[in-house]
């Protein structure tokens, strides 16, 4: 990097890094032996593209315990997969229900559909992001059409209680869309299982992919020929007609794919499957309790978040008496080569429900390649800032 001194990174919230050998792998051969359109041409390339597409698609069905793979569809990324969801479904006098924990990517389409009539309620959280499940009952009316959740948050790493609510969306009838975008990779997910109609991921956090990958699984609840797609156009499929096919995938599919970022999706997921997700857990719970005891022993900081490691994900947020997040950021990066991120990060809901809006707060996020060398430096960088700050 130029810097003359290796880096820790600690923003695999935003996104995960270094990635497995494997996907630059899989995506220099998709480029220099592949390279074709899937789906579009009989020849052999674009039948060998299309190969790793469904194959992709396959892996992620068996990843999150999805029966049919065609109802795996195929996105840029979380964000397009919630406004796909949401904006296909709902309609307007509909009534849905949400937590003050969410990202953005769940907020913001949430705020323009309610422009066009839909009705929203936000439950409030705990300060450690917690969510009570009873008070989203509370919340179901008679035109109740849909509960919208983050599995886990980006602020706090704060796992929502999934069965718990499922439970609910089954007993009135509703559909239950979760923001997998922390979660996929990371944390055991089964579809059927845990009662999830909609999950929403993201390729290129827990799942090791590049950025621009992700996707949507529908579950069989849902009729695909009542979802709105978000746009129309060739699919490869269908080519006589002038309609959008009203199958799945193509249904949702149109357009070229990212076949090549596709393909380093797919050793990505592979990579996973190979590690096993519960492996990954623990060792990811692991350095997120020694990284949490360590920056609790530092006088000056305040970490936020449930202490409790099963209630949480790999992610913690912290604050620095008398410094900025941004000042904090800065020196670990300039001081001590650690990467994070400062501020708001893109979720001010959170923040509010906290207690850090408008500062925000320094996030460190772990991933399968961080070490505990990693988070004892982590510690004692951010007790020497500490130190000099007195």
């Amino acid at each position: 990097m130029g810097r003359g001194w290796s880096v820790i990174y600690l923003d695999n919230s935003a996104t995960s890094w270094p990635k497995p050998p494997q996907v630059k792998e899989a995506m220099n051969k998709f480029m220099e032996e592949i390279g074709a359109n899937p789906g579009r041409s009989g020849h052999v390339l674009s039948i060998e593209a299309a190969r790793i597409v469904y194959e992709a698609r396959e892996a992620l069905s068996i990843l999150f315990h999805v029966k049919d793979s065609s109802r795996i569809i195929f996105t840029l990324n979380a964000t397009e997969s919630i406004n796909l969801a949401l904006k296909g479904l709902l309609k307007p006098k509909d009534h849905i229900i949400t937590s003050s924990m969410e990202h953005n990517s769940v907020m913001r389409p949430l705020r323009e559909l309610e422009k066009r009539g839909i009705e929203l309620s936000i439950i409030p959280c705990s300060k450690e992001g917690m969510l009570d499940p009873q008070e989203v009952e509370k919340k179901v009316q008679s035109n109740t059409r849909m509960v919208a959740l983050n599995h886990a948050s980006n602020v706090t790493g704060t796992l929502l209680p999934l069965k718990e609510v499922a439970l609910i969306t089954k007993r009135h009838d509703l559909l239950l869309l979760l923001d997998a975008a922390q979660t996929a990779g990371a944390y055991p997910i089964d579809l059927e299982k845990d009662g999830i109609d909609l999950l929403a991921f993201t390729g290129h956090k827990s799942l090791y992919g590049p950025q621009g990958t992700g996707g949507l699984a529908i579950g069989e609840r849902i009729n695909e020929r009542e979802m709105i797609p978000l746009k129309e156009g060739g699919t490869g499929s269908r080519s006589e007609f002038e309609e959008q096919p009203d199958f799945l995938p193509d249904r949702f599919e149109s357009g070229t794919p990212n076949g090549v970022g596709i393909a380093g999706f797919l050793a990505g997921v592979q990579f996973i499957m190979e590690k096993g997700v519960e492996q990954i857990r623990q060792n990811e719970s692991t350095l997120t309790e020694k990284l949490m005891k360590g920056l609790k022993g530092i006088p000056q900081v305040t970490c936020y978040g449930p202490e409790n490691q099963e209630d949480r994900i790999a992610i913690l947020s912290f604050n620095l008496e008398d410094l900025s997040p941004s000042k904090v950021a800065s020196r670990l990066e300039k001081e001590f080569g650690i990467l994070c991120r400062p501020g708001l990060h893109c979720a001010p809901a959170a923040h509010r429900t906290i207690g850090t809006f408008p500062q925000g707060t320094v996030r460190f996020g772990i991933s399968v390649f961080n070490t505990e060398a990693h988070v004892e430096t982590a510690i004692k960088a951010v007790s020497s800032i500490s130190k000099t700050n007195r």
